[in-house]
């Protein structure tokens, strides 16, 4: 019985330490936060220009941009996280309190779509941080 009770102990602190290894891996590189924000800015202010010259370009970057992120997360982490729905939906309600004045208003007052643009760049930004960390403590803890 004690051998039993000993392998289990050992098994429990093997999971726990490939926890721990695990929330290490997720994280994604410093710049990667940023990155988005970045790209969430540049397609977001396209708009301030009204020219589907610039928007569709801007379209096409934001995509490509997007994918590339992707597939280096993919690939330096070997992981893919999928946004729990809560999370997905404040965000999706913030995105609307901030694009429904810049589309509301943004024939008299373009920079709106700059501020727009700044607002959720940054948001992204800093809301990816802070899920990454928590997502990271979860792994450890085993929630």
């Amino acid at each position: 019985m004690s051998a039993d009770r000993d392998r289990a102990a050992a098994d429990l602190a093997a999971l726990d330490r490939d926890r721990a290894a695990l929330a290490d891996r997720v994280a994604p590189p410093r710049w990667f936060g940023p990155a988005i924000g970045l790209l969430l800015f540049a397609f977001v202010s396209s708009n301030a220009l009204d020219s589907p010259w610039v928007t569709a370009p801007a379209v096409l970057v934001f995509g490509l941009g997007i994918g590339l992120l992707v597939g280096v997360y993919r690939r330096s982490t070997g992981v893919w996280v999928h946004t729990p729905p809560r999370v997905l939906a404040g965000w999706a309600a913030f995105v609307l309190v901030v694009l429904v004045p810049a589309f509301a208003l943004g024939d008299e007052r373009p920079w709106l779509f700059v501020v727009a643009g700044a607002v959720l760049g940054i948001a992204v930004a800093v809301l990816s941080a802070r899920w990454t960390r928590a997502w990271q403590r979860e792994l450890r803890e085993g929630v």
